[in-house]
Formats: structure tokens, C-alpha cells, sequence
């Protein structure tokens, strides 16, 4: 066996006994494929793991993230053989799966199978579209490929057919998977519960397949990878039979060797085997000389900037937009494009839903937002996420609207893909009760600090007839409770527009904007109260001058308009309550202590009223508080039926503050 493989293979073997926890298997039968990959084709610069024009390694499997950090470390990125010894262990840079922004050189966080494929698909488009955008026949500024391996559990994930439906439509050519055939799951011997026939699956998607290929004959391997590169119209899968465990003399081949230390015994029988006689965390110099990878990097970039000088020098505004975008930077003058804008839709008076609100928002952000990229699951129509001018995206690389027909999960998880990879500010959006379907891709944003915009119209039993399938209830406060999530559920026209700009600005949070389906009045504020929409949660009706407040009314989106309605059934009976709106309660938490008490007086009653589940309101109204919401599934017939029904009315609001009071 290859000996800069079995280098591979022993410091993932030592890293994971070391933990005494991991997953030794699919480092151990991948190898010989990484070190062809690695060696022989990808192009990047352990030097300078931003390069835009790297190639993307995504690691889908990512529980054999032994084997990724391996390659890292061996090919000259900053980390050294201390970190691998301290696999798994707290505040390392070698977490139990990938994790990206933690370790230089890895592209996205991976671990819940599938996704990573997924987000190697919005990688792959996000390459097409740039280079379409970029690049001139002089000059391929844009030039990459995005490469990913996966392993039997990736394609179980339903999440895999459908990104890669959509990458054979797209016809994304430069997207090469390698499958990691080994027939082995945690369970055992897969062909229990995958019989599929692979290769034909992906046929039918439109992608080249590359059958029988001997994943430990690195030659085969090789020529796998040319054959893939020329192919112009299509994704490539190499279908790599290996063994997992492979060069374990004991546990090669079975579900023991998956995830689990090989244990000391073993561990010393495959140094026999692979004629490996070094300590452990050791390779002979030789060897990582190698592998290292830095000096060939330099070069590969240098090269690239070379280029792209020349080009700059004929597009200079063209490549000052590159540079902004890939860096992740609004453009100049965007605060004050904000700032006029909400200027005028403050002089708005129709009522409009907060779907359509959003569209108009979406319109006026484009015009300076080139890097925005659209899209609905099959939703188009209800959600609004089209705009005058955007354009629907071709094979080719043209266009900047994604239709990703009902795919929700595939969809969330590709716009991950698209963000990691850089130059685009994406947004997709499907009705809120589908959100469940996208979840996991949510909380994965979430969990890597990226920033995607995900769009939930029609929120709540407002949407009517459809019913209780498509009522949402306890889906926002579900939302609400991913740590670094940012939800807002606006009332009106300018709180959707205060939200649209919240959710551009932020680069580390990714955001949920939470829609009506139903027109929703516009609420009168001046100056001041508009700018504090920004914070969240704000007094929107104050009690009059020199009194006190007997209760607090909060509210959100549809229920806004409830609350104020309340208030001044209360006001005729000589009761006085203040209205806060709170679009945003991540956003009023994240605020100071101050604020949240000049907001929310301590020791004034207090009720809370949203159409959904009311269990995290309790938090803000206290034991002696009230909730109007609902915490039952809807039932299907017209919105304002329906609102009498489920107790969503002003009166039932002026009732409940009655009881607080009293």
C-alpha cells in the first residue's frame, strides 16, 4: 500500500485511540483516495485557506474527520501534530466532526450525513455563477472545483437526492463526489436496508457515474478523476469500492472497525501490516516532505494573482466588486440607502401582508445588492421572493433566482453551500410549516455562524382554508430556541423593511423572517419609535403622559394590530396600557438590561399575544401574566371564522389585561 496513505492511516488510527473515541474505519479505507485527491489535483495554498480560487474539499462523512485533519496537518495548514493528539478534546481545533471557522482548511461543518453533499452543491453553483459573472475570455478568474466524499448513510439521507437532483439539472460539472462504497453502516452490512442500485440513481439525476472503480488503486483513481474533469455538462460520481478499516487485519471490513478505537493490540498489528514501525503522531521525514504541500500552493496562487492583476487592470470596477463580495462586505453607501429607504416607507399608509411587504424590500435591496440570490421551494407565487428584476438561473451560469421546486431541506442546505463559498447573499423561501422539513439545515447555519436568509411566509391560522397541515403554532417558538438564530415577525410594512436590513447587516447569524399571508395595517410611529424597531422590541402605544401603565400588552406580526386595539377598548373604560411591539425577541434579549426595563417596566402586568404556541411568552409575563395565543392544532376554514374561534380577537385581548390587572 501506498506509504503516503498509510501515513494518513496511522495518524487518524493514533488520533482516535488517543481520544479513545472516533471513527477509524473510513479513514483507514478512504486514504488512497485522499492521497490521489490531495496530491495530484486540488489546488489550494495551506497558506491562505481563503483563496477565492481554491478548490472545495467537503468532507461529507464528516464522522471520519480523523482523516480530513490528517491531511491538514500533513499538507502544511496551521495544525500541528499537537492538535491531533488532542482530538475530541475541549477547545481543540480537532472537534469529534469538522467544524468550519475552527479549523483552518475545512470548508463547512459536517456531520449530519448528507449535508455536506448538499452545501458541495451550493458550492459548485456558486462557483458556475461567478465564473459566468467574472470571468472574460482573457481571463478565468473564477476556476475551481468542488470535490466531496460521501458514504453510503450520505445517500440514505433523503437530503442527497434532493441537492443532487438539482446539481444534475444545473449540469454542474465542476462537482466531483467520490462514494465511499464499503457496504458497512454502523448496523452492519447495509444491503439489509440499502439494496438501491446507485450508479442508475445517479444516471438519472444526469450525472456522469464512473462505476468499479478499486478505491485502493491509486492509478485507477487518478484516471477516475481526469475522466470526471473532462466532462462538460455534468456532475461526476466515482463510485470507489474500498474496505473500511482497510489495512486492519482483524476488523477490516466489518461494522467493528466503524466507530470505535482499534485498541492497542490492533493498533500494533496494523503497523505489521502496513511494514509502518514509527511511534505514534510520527511520520518519517521523508514522507511528510511529501505531503507538504505549501511550497506547490504558493506557486498555484501566485500564479492566479498574476492573472488576476491583468484582469484587474482591464476591470478595475469589476474587480473592486469581486473583492468587496467575496470578502463578505456591503458595499459603500448601503446605511444610507437603508436610511432613505425606511424614510419613505415610514410615509406609507396601505395596508399590505408582510409578504408583500417583503417583496417590495427585496426590490429595493437588490438594486444595491448584486450579490443577492433568491429562490422558493415551489413557492414562488405565495412567498414572494421574486423581484422585477431578477432572473431565473440557466445552465450556463446566468440569472440570480433559484427555483428549487419542494425540496426545503435541500434547498436550506445548498444556500448554506452558497454563503460558505462566498460572493452571494442568498434567500429562499417556503410557507413557515415547511421549516420543519429544512430544521436541521437551519441549525447547522446557525451552529457555523453563517448567514443565509431563510424566508417562512403564510404564519399562522391567518392563512385560512388549508388548515391544521399548514397552520403553523408551535413552529416560531421552535425556531426561536436555536441558539444564534435571528427571527422577525414584523406587524406592518416598516418593520418588515427594518427586518429585511437587520438580516443584511448581520454576517454571523443567519435569519428567519416570519411573514403573514393577510394584509396587516401599517402602525403609526414618529422619528424615534421607527429607529428603535432595530432593537427588537419597542413601546409602540404609550400610556398617557404622567401616568403609569396598568398593563403591558406585547405582540407580534398579525397581533400587533390586536393589542392596539385593545389598549384603546381598555383606554374607554379608564384602564391604561402600553403596547410593545417585539418582532424580533432575539434581537430585545440581546439588548441592555436598560433598555429591556424601559420597555418592559418590572412590576407592571403584563400580556402576551401571538398566534402561536405560548409556552416561551411565559417567560416575559411572570406567573401572574397572561398569554392569548394557541396551543392546540388549527382546523381549516376562513381566516376571521378561525380568529374567533381559537380566541385571536381584541376583545379576548382586553380581557385577559382586565384579569392581569385585577
Amino acid at each position: 500500500m501506498n506509504i503516503r496513505a498509510n501515513a494518513l492511516r496511522m495518524l487518524a488510527i493514533d488520533a482516535v485511540q488517543a481520544a479513545n473515541s472516533g471513527h477509524p474505519g473510513m479513514p483507514m479505507g478512504m486514504a488512497d483516495i485522499a492521497e490521489v485527491l490531495w496530491n495530484r489535483h486540488l489546488s489550494h495554498n495551506p497558506a491562505d485557506p481563503s483563496w477565492p480560487n481554491r478548490d472545495r474539499f467537503v468532507l461529507s462523512n464528516g464522522h471520519g474527520s480523523a482523516l480530513l485533519y490528517a491531511l491538514l496537518h500533513l499538507t502544511g495548514y496551521d495544525l500541528p501534530i499537537a492538535e491531533l493528539k488532542r482530538f475530541r478534546k475541549l477547545g481543540s481545533k480537532t472537534p469529534g466532526h469538522p467544524e468550519v471557522f475552527v479549523t483552518p482548511g475545512v470548508e463547512t461543518t459536517t456531520g449530519p450525513l448528507g449535508q455536506g453533499l448538499a452545501n458541495a452543491v451550493g458550492m459548485a453553483l456558486a462557483e458556475r455563477l461567478l465564473a459566468s459573472e467574472f470571468n472574460t475570455a482573457e481571463h478565468r478568474i473564477v476556476d475551481h472545483y468542488t470535490y466531496a466524499f460521501c458514504g453510503d448513510g450520505c445517500l440514505m439521507e433523503g437530503v442527497s437526492h434532493e441537492a443532487c437532483s438539482l446539481a444534475g439539472t444545473w449540469q454542474l460539472n465542476k462537482l466531483i463526489v467520490f462514494w465511499d462504497d464499503n457496504g458497512i453502516s454502523i448496523d452492519g452490512q447495509v444491503d439489509r436496508w440499502f439494496s438501491d442500485d446507485t450508479p442508475k440513481r445517479f444516471e438519472a439525476y444526469g450525472w456522469n457515474v464512473i462505476r468499479g472503480i478499486d478505491g485502493h488503486d491509486a492509478d485507477a483513481i487518478d484516471q477516475a478523476i481526469v475522466r470526471a474533469k473532462t466532462c462538460a455538462s455534468q456532475p461526476t460520481l466515482i463510485c470507489c469500492k474500498t474496505t473500511i478499516g482497510m489495512g486492519s487485519p482483524n476488523k477490516a471490513g466489518s461494522h467493528e472497525v466503524h466507530g470505535a478505537p482499534l485498541g492497542v493490540a490492533e493498533i500494533a498489528a496494523v503497523r505489521d501490516v502496513l511494514d509502518w514501525p514509527y511511534e505514534p503522531f510520527v511520520a518519517p521525514q521523508e514522507v511528510a516532505a511529501q505531503w507538504d504541500a505549501r511550497e506547490c500552493g504558493n506557486l498555484l496562487q501566485s500564479r492566479w494573482q498574476s492573472s488576476f492583476s491583468a484582469w484587474m487592470a482591464s476591470n478595475p470596477e469589476k474587480a473592486q466588486e469581486f473583492m468587496r463580495r467575496t470578502s463578505g462586505h456591503l458595499p459603500p453607501g448601503f446605511d444610507a440607502h437603508c436610511e432613505q429607504m425606511l424614510n419613505s416607507w415610514a410615509k406609507r399608509t396601505e395596508a399590505v401582508a408582510t409578504r408583500k411587504a417583503s417583496q417590495d424590500a427585496i426590490a429595493e435591496l437588490a438594486s444595491v445588492l448584486p450579490e443577492f440570490l433568491g429562490g422558493s421551494a415551489d413557492l414562488t407565487p405565495s412567498n414572494l421572493t421574486n423581484w422585477p428584476a431578477c432572473q431565473s438561473i440557466q445552465p450556463e451560469g446566468s440569472g440570480n433566482y433559484i427555483h428549487y421546486g419542494v425540496r426545503e431541506f435541500g434547498m436550506a442546505a445548498i444556500m448554506n453551500g452558497l454563503y460558505l463559498h462566498g460572493g452571494f447573499r442568498p434567500f429562499a423561501g417556503t410557507f413557515l410549516m415547511f421549516s420543519d422539513y429544512a430544521r436541521n439545515a437551519l441549525r447547522m447555519a446557525s451552529l457555523m455562524r453563517i448567514a443565509p436568509i431563510f424566508v417562512f411566509t403564510h404564519d399562522s391560522i391567518g392563512l385560512g382554508e388549508d388548515g391544521p397541515t399548514h397552520q403553523p403554532i408551535e413552529q416560531i417558538s421552535t425556531l426561536r430556541l436555536i441558539p444564534n438564530m435571528d427571527l422577525w415577525r414584523p406587524c406592518d410594512a416598516l418593520e418588515t423593511a427594518v427586518a429585511w436590513q437587520e438580516a443584511v447587516r448581520h454576517r454571523n447569524t443567519p435569519t428567519c423572517l416570519v411573514l403573514s399571508r393577510q394584509n396587516l395595517p401599517v402602525q403609526p410611529r414618529n422619528a424615534k419609535t421607527v429607529q428603535e424597531i432595530h432593537q427588537g422590541g419597542y413601546v409602540l402605544v404609550c400610556e398617557p403622559d404622567g401616568r403609569q401603565a396598568d398593563v403591558v400588552l406585547i405582540a407580534t406580526g398579525s397581533e400587533v394590530q390586536l393589542a392596539v386595539s385593545a389598549s384603546a377598548q381598555l383606554a374607554a373604560q379608564g384602564l391604561h396600557a402600553r403596547v410593545v411591539s417585539m418582532p424580533s425577541v432575539q434581537r430585545f434579549l440581546s439588548q441592555p438590561k436598560a433598555w429591556q426595563h424601559q420597555v418592559l417596566p418590572p412590576g407592571i402586568a403584563r400580556v402576551a399575544v401571538e398566534a402561536g404556541a405560548t409556552m416561551l411568552w411565559r417567560a416575559f409575563v411572570g406567573l401572574d401574566g397572561a398569554v392569548v395565543g394557541i396551543d392546540t392544532f388549527g382546523e381549516s376554514g376562513p381566516a376571521n371564522e378561525l380568529a374567533h374561534h381559537f380566541g385571536m380577537t381584541s376583545e379576548v385581548v382586553t380581557k385577559a389585561a382586565i384579569g392581569v390587572i385585577r
